[in-house]
């Protein structure tokens, strides 16, 4: 049963034990801290979904008089600078002027089977997901597609789904029937994936190595986008959030090409 909001607003707090439990975030081990970032004051009534927490989107957030932001990319990487000067001042003195809180999953939102990035990312092409693998908890996703297909089909149908076209490193002249996939950075994973027998591999960037993996290996390469892959989990959390709270919830997309 869905819970009910009262006049006095879900609190920031109430939202984020709720999306620790149902995303098992304490299952790992991440980059960064998952969960409230920055505890605003005001009852969360209204939330804004994004991808990073830039200064744009909270501007954005703002702008609809949004009490929360949820985010995939939050702040306080490990190895990042603490300080808090610059950019990083700016951003959090606008979230604490406005009360606003910010909320970040980053590895649990990828790795959801019902809301993460992943399985976002392969529903969104029509791929059937056969398992995972890549880390424990797996964080990439294997399946397969309906038929053998053109390496070149794979790269149209990604640029349709995506608004933008993958950075496509051929593995030799065979089709796609069997394909792994990992939003984001997880570009590493394509020795795995070829290791499984894997036809081609799908992630969102792209290093040096990886093109001579993908070559060497004989596993086609698609780089898809950082940002344009990991657009789903957050869209598909902010929907649900709204729902089951019966709270107002938005996606709001901030251009990143990258």
């Amino acid at each position: 049963m869905c819970p009910q909001t009262t006049s006095a607003g879900l609190t920031a707090r109430e939202l984020v034990d709720y999306l620790d439990r149902v995303l098992e975030a304490g299952r790992f081990r991440d980059y960064c801290p998952n969960g409230l970032q920055v505890a605003g004051t005001r009852p969360v009534r209204r939330l804004v979904a994004g991808v990073s927490a830039s200064k744009a989107l909270i501007e954005a957030a703002l702008a609809v008089d949004a009490d929360a932001l949820l985010v995939h990319h939050g702040y306080f990487w490990k190895g990042e600078d603490p300080c808090l000067v610059g950019i990083r001042r700016e951003r959090i003195a606008l979230l604490l002027e406005h009360g606003l809180s910010l909320i970040a999953y980053h590895l649990p939102l990828d790795a959801h089977p019902e809301w993460g990035n992943n399985i976002g990312l392969g529903r969104k092409l029509g791929w059937q997901v056969d398992g995972a693998f890549g880390g424990d908890p797996p964080l990439a996703l294997c399946g397969h597609l309906a038929a053998p297909t053109p390496p070149s089909q794979v790269e149209a149908a990604l640029a349709a789904a995506l608004g933008r076209a993958p950075l496509w490193i051929p593995g030799g002249d065979h089709p796609v029937a069997r394909i792994g996939w990992c939003t984001g950075a997880a570009q590493d994973y394509i020795e795995e994936a070829a290791t499984l027998g894997l036809d081609a591999f799908v992630s969102g960037e792209v290093s040096e190595r990886t093109v001579h993996v993908a070559r060497e290996a004989g596993i086609h390469y698609f780089a898809a986008g950082h940002h344009a892959t990991e657009r789903f989990g957050v869209q598909a959390l902010a929907a649900h959030l709204g729902e089951y709270f019966g709270i107002a919830s938005e996606y709001i997309e901030v251009d990143n090409p990258v």
